[in-house]
């Protein structure tokens, strides 16, 4: 499982074997990606997370689950399988008891899963940014479409390049194209360096104009009060 800076640390953190920070760098700058924060604190239904239960029910699709930090919450109240493209992560989430752990490619969710098999599914973690390109982005709502029912619901994530606060996240670059931008990281734990991940950052008029070519349209939005963040409510038309 060597090549996985990302996964190991954060497997590393929960177990109390963690030599060094993980790092998240672009170029000659660098911060220390917060894990705790981002994958051992409990899902509560309180603010953002409790807008986030009000809109999924199950069978729950958690997409990028992570440590399973939302996959253990959801499990307790429907059934809910947790998709991990790490198997550091997999195996983490075997280990703190998530019911469903796979490990698999979110970009190839039909040949993973049966048709209408879900009835809402998790994208969280501006996961779908991974998508890198827009076209990418209307592939990836056309796959989950067919692996969701005719009422099912999603729960996506971005940061807004119209939103002047952007351009604080650390590997952020401009584009001249209205709504569109891209981020840059990479990840180091160990001296282990991990390949640069590329985001395409949209907006929410960019995510409908996406969604308006697929199944899906974008139902209600909410923006974070502290940064360019926002969630948005995808529903089946």
């Amino acid at each position: 499982m060597g090549g996985d800076p990302f996964g190991r640390a954060i497997r590393d953190f929960y177990h109390d074997d963690q030599s060094e920070p993980l790092l998240q760098f672009d170029g000659e700058e660098s911060e220390e990606h917060p894990i705790e924060q981002f994958y051992f604190e409990p899902f509560t239904s309180q603010g953002d997370e409790g807008w986030i239960e009000t809109h999924l029910q199950g069978p729950l699709l958690d997409v990028g689950a992570g440590a399973g930090r939302d996959a253990l919450y959801f499990q307790d109240r429907f059934e809910t399988v947790a998709l991990e493209v790490s198997q550091h992560l997999v195996t983490l989430m075997n280990e703190r008891e998530v019911a469903d752990a796979r490990h698999g490619d979110m970009f190839a969710l039909p040949e993973q899963f049966d048709a209408n098999r879900f009835e809402s599914a998790l994208v969280r973690g501006t996961q779908l940014s991974l998508a890198k390109s827009m076209r990418g982005i209307e592939e990836f709502l056309v796959d989950l479409a067919e692996v969701t029912t005719p009422t099912a619901t999603a729960v996506v994530d971005s940061y807004d390049p119209t939103d002047e606060r952007v351009s604080d996240l650390l590997g952020y670059r401009d584009d001249s194209t209205p709504g569109l931008a891209f981020r840059l990281t990479t990840f180091e734990y160990e001296g282990d360096v991990s390949e640069t991940l590329l985001f395409r950052l949209f907006s929410p008029e960019r995510l409908r104009d996406a969604a308006a070519e697929t199944a899906w349209s974008v139902d209600e939005l909410r923006r974070s009060s502290e940064s360019a963040y926002y969630m948005a409510v995808l529903q089946k038309e």
